[in-house]
């Protein structure tokens, strides 16, 4: 019979409390923001611009519930939920792609309108310039949070970052064509755009609602990291016949890993243990959030005879 390791607290995921303060000046950055590009809109009348706006309040709804979602996902593990609170970020990140989907829908019934009913536009430099500054925030800030995300591997900053790369992205398309716009007098071409960004952030939204959902689903963690674990198993595993059954899955920053370790029937439950504590130990110094379960097997539950099976 299977008997799990004795080291299978799950931890409590580390750097969440930064995870959570950069969430929090990101919504001071969005809303600084946002008031820029309203600003841009109102001096223009310009419906790409008002498109680029209208995304920057999703930023400001997605900025505030990674916010929430990371201090829930900090909360340590209890007897309600044992495995921790690390989901709450997929959530997070599942409710900024529903909000950026809504919002290029409204931006797409504006182009239309635009379209139906074209426009001069009005002072258009002084209200690009406006736009650009707003833009640059943006670059800079979105490069944080991917950095920091990646880092703490924390979904709902990827999730912002990655959004935040896509409106610089919008940003940019949209002061190129609002200036082509009022170059060539072709007033059609600002509505047009606006309908070109709609299509661009709502599948910026589908790609976002689709990682996430693999978050919640439980997928695996990714291969090299996979690759890494099995590296770790096989140059700490003396003393083992083998280890197989090797399962894991991903919850925001924690990694769940799981495998069988076969020893021999006259080891004692003493050097079984010590054998599973160099393993975690070894995994954990290279993969701090994860949580460990080793299930300890008799000779006979052996797959592979004097293979180690990883």
């Amino acid at each position: 019979m299977s008997a799990p390791s004795s080291a299978q607290n799950t931890p409590r995921p580390q750097g969440a409390g930064r995870a959570a303060q950069l969430a929090l000046w990101t919504v001071g950055v969005a809303l600084v923001v946002l008031g820029l590009k309203f600003v841009a809109y109102l001096m223009t009348g310009s419906v790409a611009l008002y498109s680029d706006a209208l995304e920057s309040v999703v930023n400001v709804a997605a900025a505030l519930a990674a916010f929430v979602a990371l201090r829930v996902a900090a909360l340590p593990a209890d007897k309600n939920h044992p495995y921790g609170h690390t989901k709450a970020e997929y959530f997070s990140a599942v409710a900024e792609g529903v909000l950026i989907v809504l919002a290029a829908l409204s931006i797409g019934r504006e182009a239309i309108g635009g379209l139906m009913n074209p426009r001069e536009l009005d002072a258009p430099y002084a209200g690009l310039l406006v736009n650009a500054g707003a833009g640059v925030i943006n670059m800079l800030w979105a490069g944080l949070l991917l950095r920091a995300g990646a880092e703490l591997r924390s979904p709902a900053l990827l999730a912002d970052g990655r959004h935040l790369r896509t409106d610089v992205l919008t940003s940019v398309g949209v002061l190129l064509g609002v200036l082509a716009a009022k170059l060539t007098g072709v007033t059609w071409l600002d509505p047009a755009l606006a309908l070109l960004v709609a299509f661009n952030i709502l599948w910026s939204g589908y790609g976002l609602v689709r990682e996430s959902v693999g978050g919640l689903m439980d997928a695996a963690v990714d291969p090299q990291t996979e690759k890494r674990i099995r590296r770790i198993m096989s140059e700490q595993g003396d003393g083992a016949l083998e280890m197989h059954d090797l399962r894991t899955r991903h919850a925001g920053r924690l990694a769940f890993i799981e495998f069988h370790m076969v020893v021999p029937g006259e080891m004692s439950v003493q050097q079984a243990h010590t054998i599973c504590d160099r393993l975690e130990d070894a995994i954990r110094a290279e993969m701090p959030d994860s949580s460990i379960t080793i299930h300890v097997e008799p000779q006979d539950k052996a797959k592979h005879h004097g293979v180690l099976v990883l």
